[in-house]
Order: C-alpha cells, then structure tokens, then sequence
C-alpha cells in the first residue's frame, strides 16, 4: 500500500472527501477531481446547493455522495465520517475545506461569535480528521489536506479572531504530519491569500455585524468598502488556488504546504524579516487606524 501512495499520480477511483463542497475553492475542487476520475463525498451545509455540484459532477462521469453537514456539529460531523466509509468502505483523501472569516475588532468579536468560528474552522476539522484516520492507518496510505490561509503565517488588524483559527490550523497540521508518517499518511497545508470566492462577501457581512457603529472603532467603517475592493483586486480566481490542491492530491511527493497568492513564500519569508514596528506601521496605514483615537472619531 505504501507503494501505492508513493506512485499515485492520478485520482482514478480515489475517494475523496470534501468539505465547504456546494461553492468556491470546494466546488472547483470537485469538479476537477471528477474529471480525474475520483469518486466524491461532497459535504456543506446547504443541501440544495450541493445536489447541483452532485448534477456537474455526475455530468463529468464521477460518483458522488451528498451529505448536508453543519462542521460546527459534532455528531454531524462523526455521521458525515461514517457514511462516508459505509458507501466507499474508505476515504483516500481528506479536503478539510470548509471554512468561513468571522472579522471585526478583537474587543467586539463577542465569545459567542469567537467559539462559532473556532468550532467551524478548528475544531470541525479536527473531529473529521480524527473519524477517518483509523482507516487511512490500517490501509498505510491516506492523504489531509487542510485548506489554511496566509492569514495562518501573519496576523492583521481586524481578523485577529480568524487569525487565531488558521494559526490553529497550521499548528495541528504541522504536528500531525509527523506524527502519521510512520503510517503512510500525508498531511499537506494550503494557504491561499484573497481568493474571488463568496469568502470575501461572508467577511464583509461578519465584519458589519460585529463593529458597534458608535464605538471606538466606528471611524473604520466608511474606509471598509475601499479595503475590501482592495483586496478584492488582489485575489486569485479560484482555479488558480486549485492547482496547488491538486497537486497536493497528485504529488508522489508533496510538499508540507501550498502558498496561493502572489509573492508566495518569498512574500511571507520577507514579512518575517519586518520588525515588528515597521510591520505594524504597515497595518496601520493599510487599514487606515490613524483615523482611531482622534478628536472627530471619538
């Protein structure tokens, strides 16, 4: 089985699981993997939305399972696991995928908001990755793929919470890769920056949500519309974001993680290196925080 792994270079007849499946970096991954031949497991919330990735998927000649999943559920993230198994009897690769950006200032991210966003993005993967690695043990082969973000090397204003979710992340992935290697199993990281998915949309509309509009953050407010078309020009088209996923998918040999945004890691190494004066002077500006603290903001 070992050899297997080691010569893969195709997704015929894999199994692949994918969670976050019924929009953006999820859905192209489906449909990809189905024109190589893999056999899908498609989960998200929204039923319906997934039975049309089901319809595109079946078009291009793959099996699929749909299985409408909240992550932030525990027991519907273990039936998730198991029906997965009791259709394939395994799952070859795990895309933990789903995800979502809860912003806004640390000081106005309430705990209610901050334990959704780490049940989603933390501990939803966790439970998934944990119901299918026995499974991937006892074969000696098995890839997890986690979806991080730049957002889990570098934290910014105003997604200190989501930071602190991908930070997890990479932090969980990094130690798990060593610890089932000796098994045969892969654990590969992903970090995509801006992507032109509905992600940027959902964090807008999070942000909104959270910043009292007559608190100390309330100056922010009318620049958020320029910083989000900001990013927005900086974001990759989807497809672009999924060819790194499927060589992590592919790869005899993958690498421990995937950048996806422009610079890649020479960007990242390079923000490293900033004090972290300099580095803040640079959020400041970005984010426009000058305009905090002063007479007419207040």
């Amino acid at each position: 089985m070992f050899e297997q792994e080691e010569t893969m270079s195709s997704l015929a007849n894999q199994v692949v699981l994918i969670t976050g499946a019924s929009a953006g970096i999820g859905e192209a991954v489906a449909l990809e993997a189905a024109k190589q031949g893999a056999r899908l497991v498609l989960a998200a919330r929204r039923e319906g939305v997934l039975q049309t990735v089901k319809d595109l998927v079946v078009g291009r000649g793959a099996e699929a399972l749909v299985v409408p999943t909240d992550m932030a559920d525990t027991a519907q993230v273990e039936a998730l696991a198991q029906k997965a198994l009791d259709h394939f009897g395994r799952v070859d690769i795990l895309v933990n995928n789903a995800g979502y950006g809860q912003m806004g200032p640390v000081e106005e991210v309430d705990v209610a908001a901050m334990r959704r966003q780490f049940e989603v993005n933390v501990f939803g993967l966790h439970t998934l990755t944990r119901a299918l690695l026995p499974q991937m043990r006892e074969r000696g082969s098995g890839r997890i793929i986690n979806l991080s973000s730049v957002a889990g090397q570098m934290s910014m204003p105003f997604s200190g919470v989501y930071n602190a979710t991908k930070f997890a992340v990479e932090a969980l992935s990094d130690a798990l890769r060593v610890e089932v290697a000796p098994f045969g199993v892969k654990v590969i990281l992903i970090e995509p920056g801006p992507v032109a998915t509905e992600f940027g949309r959902v964090a807008e509309e999070t942000f909104g949500a959270v910043v009292n509009p007559n608190g100390p953050y309330k100056a922010i407010l009318d620049s958020t519309a320029d910083m989000a078309s900001s990013f927005n020009k900086m974001a990759w088209p989807v497809e672009k974001v999924v060819e790194p996923i499927m060589r992590a998918m592919t790869d005899p040999h993958p690498s421990d993680r995937y950048t996806a945004f422009t610079g890649g890691k020479l960007a990242l190494g390079l923000m490293r290196l900033l004090p972290a004066s300099l580095a803040d002077q640079m959020w400041r500006r970005i984010y426009k925080l000058d305009q905090l603290g002063s007479p007419e903001s207040v």
